[in-house]
């Protein structure tokens, strides 16, 4: 799905399609759709826990409304996904082309917001946001705080959120990422790369394999090789390799 919608290129007034999210179930789903708000969710039908039909259902009740596309190999829950006003019902295999229509078609409405007398209707997020980004700022951004970003993770059949400032680094791991808590360590269904844009803040990429969190660094060890091993301040000192091309940026965020 992630191949169709780079395929796709650009939709809705020349806009690229832009992929800020994915959940492996739809418990995990419904707390990105509560984080964020999202303008397009593709949902499958059958996923472990709430399926798709249970998570569209459950998008009625928020304020922002995404629009949904279905993407599945069952045809036969077509009628039940238009009465939860679903804007489209893929069924699989399905090309890019087809994805394109549906996404196009999707985007193309624009929700109601409320406060709106006049019956227009507001331009979507993704618009506001993307002129927004465009429009110079006197102030600059606004601090990241990872403190209050919140990272899903499955334990026991319940979607616990993790605070990224209790994450003392993460780890690439076949396909997951291995969250190293002060404690424990648990596995999340998010790459690297997603957790990286999700954290930022007083997190660095040290290595292409570990992304720290550098309220936790304790100390700075120099290898045979020229580089550094970081010692981490969890229960376990973990220790934590930093590649020789990440050790000047290292060093300049720690002020060393």
């Amino acid at each position: 799905m992630r191949y169709l919608l780079q395929e796709i290129g650009e939709v809705i007034e020349g806009s690229p399609v832009q992929v800020v999210g994915e959940a492996t179930n739809g418990e995990e789903a419904l707390v990105l759709l509560r984080s964020l708000e999202y303008d397009l969710v593709l949902l499958d039908i059958r996923m472990p826990g709430l399926n798709g039909l249970e998570v569209a259902a459950a998008l009625g009740e928020m304020e922002h409304r995404p629009q949904v596309i279905f993407t599945t190999a069952y045809p036969d829950h077509a009628v039940d996904a238009f009465d939860l006003a679903a804007a489209d019902y893929l069924v699989k295999p399905f090309d890019a082309d087809r994805l394109r229509r549906a996404v196009e078609r999707a985007l193309s409405v624009a929700p109601e917001r409320n406060g709106n007398d006049d019956g227009a209707t507001a331009e979507p997020q993704r618009h506001r946001e993307g002129e927004a980004a465009r429009a110079p700022s006197r102030e600059g951004p606004p601090p990241v705080t990872p403190d209050l970003v919140r990272i899903p993770v499955q334990k026991d059949g319940r979607t616990v959120l993790v605070s990224g400032d209790a994450i003392v680094y993460a780890a690439a791991s076949r396909g997951y990422s291995s969250l190293k808590l002060v404690e424990e360590s648990v596995l999340v269904s998010f790459s690297l790369n997603e957790l990286e844009r999700r954290l930022q803040g007083h997190f660095v990429r040290v290595h292409r394999s570990y992304l720290v969190n550098l309220r936790y660094v304790r100390e700075l060890v120099p290898d045979f090789r020229g580089s550094l091993v970081l010692l981490m301040n969890d229960r376990q000192r973990s220790r934590v390799e930093v590649s020789r091309r990440q050790v000047r940026e290292l060093r300049q965020r720690l002020g060393i």
